[in-house]
C-alpha cells in the first residue's frame, strides 16, 4: 500500500475502490457451522451434491401415471379408449407393483413414478367413470414427470465457494443431506465515534454536545452485511486517546480484522485520525472525489509497541452521518466483501425517470437521496427532503441512492438516472 498524503487530491471513486481492494487479503480461517446458522454466511468451500435430487423419477403434478403409448384406436369423439384405476402413488408411499398399457394409476404431486409409466395426465385432463378414466388424445412421452437428477446430479457443485448463503441455500444445502455447511469465520469489526461533542444515549446533552449517531448506524449496517460488530464507543478530540483505541482495536483482547471510525479526517483543528494512522502503520488518504463524503482515510495499523497488538485495516469515515452512509455503501461494503472471501457483485442498479432538475457539478460522483416509485410511464425518482450531509431524517424517508456520474452535468427533469436501490445492498 502506498501512501498518499497529496491533501489537494481527489480520488475518483473508482480509483479509491481499486486501491482498497488491491489491500486487502481475504480471511483464510474456516469453521463448520449448522445449516439453520449459515443465513448470511459466506461459503469456504463448494458444497457438492452426493445423491441426485430429486432422487427418482416423480410427478409434477396430481393425476394419472401412465405409459403414453399404451392408448388403444381413439374413439370416433377424439377421446382414447378408458384406463383401469388399478392402484395409488402417495409422496413417500409408492406403487410398487406393474402396470400394463391398459392401466394407470392415481399419483400424486411429488410421489416416485411407477417403473412401467412415462407420463402423467393431470387430473382436470381426464373424466372419471368408475374404476375407469379416460384421457385426451394426445399424451406426450414425460409429460409432467421429473426426472431423477434434474435440479442436481450426485457429483456437482450444488453451491460454489465464496456464495453469501440465502434462505434458497438453505433449502437447496437441506435437499442434499447437508447438516453442516463450512463457512469464512466473520471479520471482526471495531467500531467507535471520534468528537469531544459526541455523547451516548445514556448521556444528557449538554450546549454544543449532540448524540453519537454514526456509531448506531454502522453497527447497523455491518450487522446487516454479516460482519461481527464490536462496539468501542466514543473517543474524543485527543491524539493518544485515539491512538489508545486503534492499539486496542488491534490487541487480543479485541482481534480486529478491520476499524471502522467515524469523525475526525478532515482538515480541521481537531482531526488526527489520519496523523495517527501515518504513526502506527501505512496509509493512503485522501479527499474523495464525491459528494457527500469526501474526506475519507484508509490504511492499515501496524507499528505497535506491544507485542499483543496485530494488524488491522482501518476505515476513517466522515463524521456528517449521510457522509457516512454514503461512503459506507460506495467503499466499505465491497472491502468487507472481499474481506470475508465473498464473491463481489456488481451493486444492483435502477434506471428511474428523474422528477425534478439536480444541479451537478463534472469531475465528482454525487449521490442523492431519492424515493423509487412506480409510475404508469415506468420507474421513477424523487427527491427525498433536504441533502445536507447532517440531515439524516431524508435518508431514513429514501429507499434508493441515486448516482450521479463523475463526468455528468446538470440533470434535466424527465432525464435517466442510476440508483441504488438501499434493500438487498447491505
Amino acid at each position: 500500500m502506498t501512501s498518499q498524503r497529496d491533501d489537494h487530491a481527489s480520488l475518483r471513486l473508482a480509483d479509491a475502490r481499486r486501491l482498497i481492494g488491491e489491500a486487502i487479503e481475504p480471511i483464510a480461517d474456516t469453521e463448520m457451522v449448522a445449516l439453520d446458522a449459515g443465513l448470511g454466511r459466506v461459503l469456504a468451500h463448494d458444497l457438492v451434491s452426493t445423491i441426485d435430487v430429486p432422487a427418482h423419477d416423480n410427478s409434477a403434478m396430481d393425476g394419472y401415471a401412465l405409459h403414453s403409448g399404451g392408448r388403444a384406436v381413439a374413439r370416433a369423439d377424439g377421446r382414447t379408449a378408458r384406463l383401469r384405476v388399478i392402484g395409488q402413488a402417495l409422496a413417500g408411499r409408492p406403487y410398487a407393483g406393474s402396470v400394463g398399457r391398459d392401466e394407470c394409476v392415481r399419483i400424486m404431486t411429488g410421489a416416485m413414478m411407477p417403473s412401467d409409466c412415462d407420463a402423467v395426465v393431470p387430473h382436470e385432463e381426464t373424466t372419471a367413470h368408475g374404476d375407469e378414466v379416460e384421457f385426451p388424445r394426445e399424451i406426450r412421452a414425460g409429460q409432467h414427470r421429473r426426472r431423477a437428477g434434474e435440479d442436481l446430479a450426485g457429483g456437482a457443485v450444488a453451491i460454489a465457494r465464496g456464495r453469501r448463503i440465502t434462505p434458497s441455500d438453505l433449502g437447496l444445502a437441506a435437499s442434499i443431506g447437508a447438516a453442516m455447511i463450512p463457512v469464512v469465520r466473520r471479520p471482526r469489526v471495531a467500531v467507535f465515534s471520534t468528537g469531544t461533542e459526541l455523547r451516548s444515549l445514556a448521556q444528557p446533552l449538554e450546549p454544543g454536545s449532540v448524540h453519537d449517531s454514526n456509531r448506531h448506524t454502522l453497527i447497523g449496517m455491518l450487522a446487516r452485511l454479516g460482519v461481527e460488530a464490536i462496539d468501542l464507543g466514543i473517543v474524543g478530540d485527543d491524539p493518544d486517546a485515539l491512538e489508545a483505541a486503534l492499539k486496542h482495536a488491534c490487541s487480543d483482547a479485541i482481534r480486529a480484522d478491520a476499524i471502522v471510525t467515524s469523525g475526525g479526517v478532515s482538515a480541521g483543528d481537531a482531526d488526527y485520525t489520519r496523523d495517527v494512522m501515518h504513526k502506527l502503520g501505512r496509509v493512503a488518504f485522501w479527499k474523495l472525489a464525491i459528494k457527500p463524503g469526501r474526506p475519507m482515510a484508509f490504511g492499515r495499523v501496524e507499528a505497535v509497541d506491544t507485542r499483543e497488538t496485530r494488524g488491522a485495516l482501518l476505515f476513517g469515515l466522515p463524521g456528517n452521518p449521510v457522509a457516512v452512509m454514503v461512503v459506507f455503501y460506495a467503499l466499505v461494503r465491497e472491502a468487507l466483501l472481499k474481506l470475508m472471501d465473498a464473491r463481489v457483485e456488481p451493486l444492483p442498479c435502477l434506471a428511474l425517470i428523474c422528477d425534478a432538475p439536480l444541479r451537478k457539478a463534472e469531475g465528482r460522483t454525487e449521490f442523492v437521496r431519492g424515493v423509487a416509485y412506480r409510475a404508469d410511464d415506468g420507474w421513477h425518482a424523487r427527491i427525498a427532503g433536504a441533502q445536507g450531509s447532517g440531515n439524516l431524517q431524508s435518508m431514513s424517508e429514501a429507499n434508493c441512492l441515486i448516482v450521479l456520474d463523475h463526468d455528468r452535468g446538470d440533470i434535466a427533469k424527465g432525464e435517466v438516472v442510476e440508483a441504488w436501490p438501499f434493500e438487498g445492498l447491505v
